[in-house]
């Protein structure tokens, strides 16, 4: 007798049958850990790549420093090159016919092209204008985000350095040790930071060392404080009490147990440093204690766009745009670090 043939849906719950997974039966079996295990860093990559916003921002900072360091290199125009002839030139894009971006402007009621009054040769364009000496502004803006950078970075490495070092240690020892480092920091933190700064140009010529060592004097302050503050926090908790038990020194202590649990705290206070202290050196190049001509950066732009903001707006803005991209990524980003460093955030 001939077998009755498989139904199609027959066909179907076999051929589905075959790729079922293998039951688990043993305890080692269901027990087994089905996905790797990930350390601190690698968890904290994954969350932060999550953060839409964080991504965001690395992506624009990582090609705004890229352009800093390419340009080193390659520049539309020599930014100290000055060229009389050519002073505050309005922006000029190839291709663009609206006003402002065209080389036209106002002059006396009547639009101009101020490239054509000024003979400037065929062919050559500013794409943001030109100052009162006839320097391009771009590449004069390449300059300044560059070395405003380079502030920035060196004063997050000193937060890193003396802060976080110091708050540990403060933290950890407490008692009279902690008392007599805290008044320290009060004695630190009583001193304005015009007057460190001005001390600073007895010993240097207006500059990047000045401005550097003057920040390696008080604005690493903050950063103490709130590592100290968690510190003493964490201390008294109980992984790290087990850990003194077990003998643990103090060192691998505040290395394997508290600064992981406040990287989040540090990050974020580091990221705030950073535009605090491109504010710090436009504040110093504002009274013209910062930067000494013929160079550049975002501060002393601001300072020679605002003498003359009322009449070419552009020259103010332009930089003003370009730090308020820069403070915004910086912000942006460090929230995002902090949520994926801080390891109560875990799913």
């Amino acid at each position: 007798m001939a077998e009755k043939p498989y139904t199609a849906n027959e066909v179907a719950a076999i051929d589905a049958a075959k790729f079922q997974p293998l039951q688990k039966n043993t305890k080692e079996e269901r027990e087994a850990i089905a996905t790797p295990s990930l350390t601190f860093f690698q968890d904290s990559w994954r969350r932060l790549k999550k953060n839409k916003a964080a991504v965001f921002s690395i992506i624009l900072l990582v090609f705004i420093i890229a352009i800093s360091i390419i340009t080193i290199f390659v520049s539309p125009h020599d930014p100290t090159a000055q060229n009389v002839k050519f002073t505050n030139l309005p922006p000029k894009i190839p291709g663009i016919d609206i006003n402002g971006l065209n080389g036209y402007a106002m002059v006396g009621g009547n639009l101009v092209d101020k490239y054509a009054a000024a003979n400037v040769p065929e062919g050559t364009y500013y794409l943001l204008g030109t100052d009162g000496l006839g320097r391009d502004l771009l590449s004069r803006l390449f300059v300044g985000t560059r070395i405003s950078l380079l502030i920035a970075f060196i004063a997050a490495m000193l937060d890193i350095v003396f802060g976080v070092t110091y708050g540990l240690i403060s933290g950890l020892l407490g008692g009279r040790a902690d008392n007599v480092m805290q008044r320290f920091l009060e004695i630190l933190s009583g001193i304005p930071n015009l007057v460190v700064m001005i001390l600073m140009l007895v010993v240097f010529e207006p500059g990047i060392p000045s401005i550097v060592a003057a920040m390696a004097i008080t604005n690493w302050i903050p950063m103490a404080r709130i590592v100290r503050a968690q510190t003493m926090k964490l201390k008294d908790q109980e992984f790290v009490l087990a850990a003194t038990t077990l003998g643990e020194s103090r060192s691998k202590i505040a290395m394997k147990h508290i600064l992981p649990n406040i990287s989040s705290v540090i990050i974020v206070q580091m990221m705030f440093s950073i535009p605090s202290a491109i504010f710090f050196e436009a504040f110093l190049s504002f009274i013209g204690l910062g930067l000494k001509p013929p160079a550049a950066s975002l501060g002393m732009l601001l300072s020679d766009g605002y003498k003359t903001f009322l009449f070419l707006p552009y020259q103010m803005w332009v930089p003003a745009v370009t730090l308020s991209v820069i403070m915004i990524g910086f912000n942006l980003l460090a929230d995002g670090l902090r949520d994926a460093f801080d390891p109560k955030m875990k799913e």
